[in-house]
């Protein structure tokens, strides 16, 4: 079964041939770009689209590769044996399996999203090489090890905070999610507002783009925060003809909190209007 895209999501042939490449080759498809382009959501839109269980795996700053294993919990059954619990003579009761586990335990092929892995730690990436690459791994408290039943679809998120080691890298296919052109970003929001004017499409792209030319942004504006205020400027009734006088070295647009998220990025535009005045 090859992956095309889906209805509510739009992927480029690059796109689709990397994912397919990766199902072939049996190898994890780490997908970087910058936050905001459907990273994420790729791994839902393919699980969805071959009709597939998703297993996901949120990484955080904290996070430890462990984790995604299993934890024991020895504080429950020590206090367990205080109160004399007959559960206590299982260790099993107190393994809490994590996302891989469980996607290795899974009967039917499954898809494992391990998103945004360069916010761990450096070492993160390397301790799961044996785990990624052999798909297995040995629990000491029950003494066995685990092996996938089946062999998951393992996607991994990266928005290039750190660089993953190298030894990791080799175990992956990569694919780099370019940010949307002008044309494939009205195919996006087509999917999300069908009955949008296409007119009003027109000078909301125009203006959304000419904000992502200011130099020196801290952050531009991404494609998940162009689909907000889209819905922004239809909730709120803003006409074609109030977009078309948007010029940015004179004005704000409408709802522009909905596209910049930092006070430098807007003291930046008003810098530039004060240059123009």
């Amino acid at each position: 079964m090859q992956f095309e895209g889906s209805s509510k999501y739009v992927a480029t042939r690059e796109l689709m041939i990397a994912v397919n490449a990766a199902i072939t080759l049996e190898r994890p498809l780490l997908i970087k770009g910058e936050p905001g382009t459907g990273k994420t959501m790729l791994a839902y839109e393919v699980a969805n689209a071959l009709n597939k269980k998703l297993f996901t795996w949120h990484i955080k700053s904290t996070t430890k590769a462990q984790q995604g294993l299993y934890e024991y919990d020895a504080v429950s059954r020590l206090r367990d044996s205080q109160l004399g619990e007959e559960k206590v003579h299982d260790i099993a009761n107190y393994i809490k399996k994590g996302s891989l586990w469980e996607a290795f335990d899974a009967e039917e092929q499954v898809v494992l999203l391990i998103d945004e892995i360069d916010k761990a730690d450096i070492e993160f990436p390397n301790d799961l090489l044996q785990e990624l690459d052999k798909m297995e791994f040995y629990c000491y408290e029950l003494r066995k090890t685990i092996k996938a039943k089946k062999r998951p679809i393992v996607i991994i998120t990266s928005n290039n905070e750190k660089e993953l080691p190298d030894a990791f890298l080799r175990r992956c296919f990569f694919h780099y999610i370019r940010f949307p052109d002008r044309n494939t970003m009205k195919f996006i929001t087509e999917v999300h507002y069908p009955s949008l004017d296409r007119k009003l499409m027109d000078e909301a792209l125009t203006v959304f783009y000419g904000i992502r030319d200011i130099s020196a942004l801290k952050k531009k504006p991404s494609t998940s925060e162009l689909i907000d205020w889209m819905k922004l400027l239809i909730v709120g009734k803003v006409g074609l003809d109030q977009l078309e006088k948007v010029d940015l070295q004179k004005e704000f647009p409408p709802f522009l909190g909905a596209l910049l998220k930092s006070e430098q990025d807007m003291e930046r535009i008003e810098k530039m209007q004060r240059r123009y005045n």
